[in-house]
């Protein structure tokens, strides 16, 4: 990747920013990280999430859900078996991103 691809191409009116600065900061918002992770090891179940992320509440673990879905890293399965349910899985993209996490790891 090349120094120009990492510039920010942002005005201070706010538009476009380089794409690793949009996932990144996209990851670091409140409690993405923490769900990202959990989805890398299992299937994810909202109410599950509530209880395993500590200071989650049902708003804010909703954004962090819908936002992780726009940005392609999370899909979202609607179960029809009774209970319905809903499931959130890793998406491929999603998935591509755990060797680069791993690596960044491996820096702390």
């Amino acid at each position: 990747m090349s120094q120009k691809n990492l510039t920010n191409n942002s005005s201070a009116e706010g538009a476009e920013i380089c794409p690793v600065q949009k996932l990144l900061k996209t990851l670091s918002g409140k409690l993405k990280l923490e769900i990202f992770i959990l989805a890398s090891k299992s299937t994810l179940r909202f109410s599950s999430l509530l209880r395993d992320i500590e200071g989650s509440n049902k708003q804010t673990l909703s954004t962090a859900l819908r936002e992780l879905e726009e940005m392609d890293l999370l899909e979202r399965v609607v179960i029809r078996q009774k209970p319905l349910h809903i499931e959130y899985n890793l998406t491929q993209k999603g998935k591509s991103l755990i060797p680069i996490l791993q690596q960044l790891e491996g820096l702390v």
